[in-house]
């Protein structure tokens, strides 16, 4: 593998993780509406805590988005690593980075309401299981709700 690193989404960005999410194997099937139309846009980017994970190339292998407007709520919005970048090692490395950032922030822990086949990943990274987030509007089905811890 390529030497991987970690920097900080820039607008141009958009359009690349705007694919990203739209073309993820795991929105397949009963939860592809969930990403139908989904854009992950430059104002988006420019106001969050946006980070993608990029090879050698340049070429977009993940990314994640932190919520910190408030530290006391804060919150994993999104995380996706590229279909073809699985199994490398790739969301490990972005979720560490994601706890290192939300330390500098001073921010204790990140909640994270999951995508339920997400849920084991997150587990392996070091989150931890506190509840259930019911299904509501147009998402049928309850979602784990996780939090990592900082520091």
């Amino acid at each position: 593998m390529s030497e991987i690193t970690v920097r900080r989404a820039t607008a141009d960005d958009s359009p690349r993780l705007t694919r990203l999410v739209r073309t993820s194997a795991a929105y397949r099937g009963d939860y592809a509406a969930m990403v139908e139309g989904y854009q992950v846009g430059a104002t988006y980017i420019e106001h969050h805590e946006v980070h993608v994970a990029v090879d050698a190339t340049g070429r977009v292998l993940g990314f994640y988005a932190l919520l910190v407007d408030r530290p006391e709520d804060a919150e994993l919005d999104l995380a996706f690593v590229a279909d073809s970048a699985q199994g490398l090692g790739i969301g490990r490395l972005l979720m560490e980075h994601m706890t290192g950032r939300a330390a500098a922030h001073g921010i204790a822990s990140v909640r994270v309401v999951a995508h339920p086949p997400a849920e084991e990943f997150y587990l392996r990274t070091g989150a931890v299981r506190t509840g259930t987030v019911p299904h509501s509007g147009r998402i049928h089905w309850d979602r784990p709700e996780m939090r990592y811890t900082t520091g």
